[in-house]
């Protein structure tokens, strides 16, 4: 994987680059060459992962936003673009979970969890999109979930989202294949992140808690390089996970067996 010189020279972008996925990237892509956006909306632990590429982070540029606050993503793309003169890969790693029953989800923040994992990943995909365009290049890669690919308990809003993610990023791929631009989804099942600790529950707090599917999941690490694989041959859908991404061929073949055993399964 270091000798690799397909990223060397590119510029990545890569949000939600903190913590877990995001930051395990960017010392991946770092070790290849490339030249690094990270962004994220804790702009200090964004300078604690450019410290930790050491002589790598001369080639880092800490961009800090939040995703909900998609107003601000085209002139931050436009400036990051005059800087840069181009987007090799976009990769859209930021977002939120849920932890509460739909019936004690208020309708804000269903809202806010589609601000953040839907309409943020796709404004700064629009923003980013025609530059590509122009370019002729470029690959898109946005986050899903093993739950983008079903329903599951206690993560309406989340799942939502995350399925809806699909449409769209199979949909810029159908229309920008002709502009040479590719583009692939990410489906994570269980990784070792805090994303369940920053979950939200019903009044919109964190979750604060660790669940046991979180926590015996794969490393952060494995999974980044589980993903540069599957960039590098071009996977419109990246598999991240262990035994219980079987769930996926469960819920397509044989339905009935998915919905007696999905509520019942430790939380994922």
């Amino acid at each position: 994987m270091r000798d690799n010189k397909l990223f060397e020279g590119k510029v990545v972008w890569i949000t939600g680059a903190s913590s877990g996925i995001g930051e395990a990237l960017v010392y991946n892509f770092a070790s290849l060459g490339s030249e690094l956006i990270i962004s994220s909306n804790d702009p200090a632990g964004l300078e604690r992962v450019k410290e930790n590429c050491g002589m790598k982070s001369e080639k880092i540029c800490c961009v800090p936003f939040d995703l909900s606050a998609t107003e601000d993503i085209r002139e931050i793309t436009e400036k990051q673009i005059n800087r840069t003169g181009k987007i090799d890969y976009l990769l859209n790693i930021g977002g939120v979970s849920q932890r509460c029953r739909i019936e004690e989800t208020p309708l804000w923040l269903d809202r806010k969890i589609f601000e953040i994992n839907y309409f943020g990943t796709i404004a700064l995909t629009k923003a980013v999109l025609p530059f590509m365009i122009r370019q002729k290049s470029g690959h898109i890669i946005a986050t899903s979930s093993i739950s983008g690919r079903f329903g599951f308990p206690l993560r309406s809003a989340y799942s939502a989202s995350k399925q809806a993610i699909h449409g769209f990023i199979e949909t810029l791929y159908l229309e920008n294949k002709a502009n040479n631009i590719r583009a692939s989804v990410i489906i994570p099942g269980r990784v070792r992140t805090n994303i369940s600790l920053h979950a939200l529950n019903s009044d919109g707090r964190e979750h604060g808690v660790m669940d046991p599917g979180q926590e015996g999941g794969i490393p952060a690490e494995k999974a980044a390089a589980i993903i540069i694989k599957g960039i590098i041959r071009n996977k419109r859908e990246i598999l991240v996970g262990g035994k219980e991404l079987l769930l996926l061929h469960v819920r397509r073949t044989a339905p009935w067996l998915f919905f007696r055993i999905a509520d019942k399964i430790d939380t994922m």
